[in-house]
């Protein structure tokens, strides 16, 4: 979810792991070999490790220009989708030349990012 400053962080967390899990439980087992449990714990220890870093990460830009913010935003998400889909690999027991984690992670990641971008004028941002 994109960083507002008037969302506060549990929020942000909430919204991503609430969109993000069961897009990455989807991806790994219906197209995948991965178990839906297995799935959902790498989507949420993925997003754990990845999260707090890009939202205190983002929050240096917000008070600058808003070209700034989102060039930062766009580089940053990014970084995170690669991020992610390095750690799905082990957590998810899958091979290191599988290109499913590096889809499961765009896929999930665009879909918060959309989730959050929609939701922010409900929820103060």
């Amino acid at each position: 979810m994109a960083r507002s400053p008037a969302v506060r962080y549990p929020v942000a967390l909430a919204l991503t792991l609430l969109t993000e899990t069961p897009v990455y439980t989807a991806a790994l087992s219906l197209a995948g070999p991965v178990r839906p449990g297995r799935a959902a714990a790498a989507a949420v220890l993925v997003n754990l490790a990845t999260h707090p870093v890009l939202w205190w990460t983002l929050r240096h830009w917000t008070g600058g220009p808003a070209a700034a913010y989102w060039t930062a935003f766009g580089l940053s998400e990014a970084a995170v989708c690669a991020v992610e889909a390095l750690l799905l690999r082990p957590l998810a027991g899958l091979r290191p030349r599988d290109p499913l984690p590096w889809i499961a992670s765009g896929t999930a990641n665009a879909t918060s990012m959309l989730a959050g971008l929609l939701a922010a004028p409900f929820l103060g941002g």
